[in-house]
Formats: structure tokens, C-alpha cells, sequence
């Protein structure tokens, strides 16, 4: 088994969440000011420099308004 930050799954995530901060009208600093991160934050997990933990996850959701269980599921569908 691979490292999950290096597989076509994680890779996936970060392009679904980088679509949705797009589709949110949001640039990565003020998706990482929303959150109270650093402003490295999302361009490293963005570009796969670093993998968000579960809590960061669900921060990044929140701070995106996503439906966390629909956008999980559309990433184990695809």
C-alpha cells in the first residue's frame, strides 16, 4: 500500500476541494483567514506539500459550506 498523500484517491481530494474553493468564489488566503490558518495552509495541501488530517478536513468542509457526507461520497464514487 502506497502513502495515501501519493495515490490517485488523495489527488482527487485536493482537485475537488480546490474546485469547491473556486466555486466559492474564494482565493486560498481567505479560505485560510475563514479558518483561522496560516496562509500556507491551503496552497500545501492544495498542491499535495502536506495531507489534511480528519478535524482539518472537516474544517476545510465547513469553512467551504460543503454537505461533508455527499462530497465523501462523490470522492469514493469517481
Amino acid at each position: 500500500m502506497n502513502k495515501s498523500i501519493h495515490t490517485k484517491r488523495q489527488e482527487r481530494l485536493r482537485a475537488m476541494l480546490k474546485a469547491a474553493r473556486k466555486e466559492a468564489g474564494l482565493t486560498q488566503d481567505e479560505l485560510a483567514e475563514r479558518m483561522g490558518a496560516y496562509k500556507t495552509f491551503v496552497s500545501k495541501y492544495e498542491r499535495g506539500e502536506r495531507q489534511l488530517d480528519v478535524i482539518e478536513f472537516l474544517e476545510v468542509s465547513e469553512a467551504l459550506k460543503l454537505d461533508t457526507a455527499s462530497f465523501l461520497s462523490r470522492l469514493k464514487n469517481d
